[in-house]
């Protein structure tokens, strides 16, 4: 028999559903390109987001932040943005020792992954921010400081509707080119065709920004970046990916 109070109570819930469901809309209608995810954390991530992230985070900060005394160096700047598990970014610092490397990322699990790797692999070449990747290059890198800016498989948003929050528009794109430094490169990797022809439209667009491959052209898969478990499933299930590069113009003059 049902309970006397259901239909009040079930009215409850979901109004309680209503509220969750506004909060949520409430923080995805805002300038974020991201969901801070969860996921999965086991217990070596958390091992290493516990004992390792005070070595290697560098806090978010509002004022440009000096990388050659946080690497205790001055060498050339490299940045990837949402570096998901890390394999690129650890594979990166492992490719090019005399690097200095960053990596943004709000993905926790992947950060505690990308912590137990650089302690194995015992580097000392990569920090790490935790936050919006636009805000960090906007406040913490000053201009025409970084050598590379990698920005491999970032969220495609498929629904039309959700377009607005992809990481690389117009905006993204002065902003990196405003960051990099001279003969500076940005390279870029999506499995999602659409994506990919709307980044390329995009970077093509930007005066500041020359396609290595040519306006209208994607380039070979760079050999530098290595192929994730994931990307290899899609590769052998027939999906494509398509790599863009680009290169601060030589004649650029002045700081955005």
């Amino acid at each position: 028999m049902a309970r006397p109070d259901y239909p009040a109570r079930r009215l409850g819930v979901h109004h309680g559903l209503g509220r969750v469901r506004v909060e949520c809309m409430a923080q995805l209608n805002q300038s974020r390109v991201y969901i801070r995810r969860q996921g999965r954390m086991t217990r070596a991530q958390s091992r290493g987001l516990a004992t390792l992230l005070g070595q290697y985070q560098v806090p978010t900060s509002a004022t440009s932040v000096c990388w050659e005394t946080l690497f205790g160096r001055a060498a050339p700047l490299c940045m990837e943005v949402g570096f998901g598990m890390g394999h690129a970014l650890l594979a990166t610092a492992q490719q090019h020792p005399e690097w200095n490397c960053i990596g943004v990322e709000v993905y926790r699990p992947g950060i505690g992954a990308l912590l137990n790797a650089l302690d194995a692999a015992q580097l000392e070449n990569v920090r790490i921010v935790e936050g919006d990747a636009r805000a960090v290059l906007a406040d913490s890198v000053e201009p025409a400081s970084l050598h590379r800016v990698m920005v491999f498989f970032p969220d495609p948003w498929p629904k039309s509707k959700h377009h607005k929050r992809r990481l690389v528009n117009a905006e993204f794109a002065a902003l990196v080119a405003s960051r990099l430094a001279a003969d500076g490169e940005l390279l870029l990797a999506s499995d999602w065709e659409h994506y990919a022809q709307g980044m390329q439209a995009v970077l093509d667009a930007e005066p500041d920004l020359e396609n290595l491959a040519g306006t209208g052209h994607f380039v070979a898969r760079n050999d530098e970046r290595p192929t994730t478990r994931f990307e290899a499933r899609g590769l052998r299930l027939g999906h494509q990916v398509w790599d863009l590069a680009y290169r601060r113009r030589e004649d650029v003059t002045g700081n955005r």
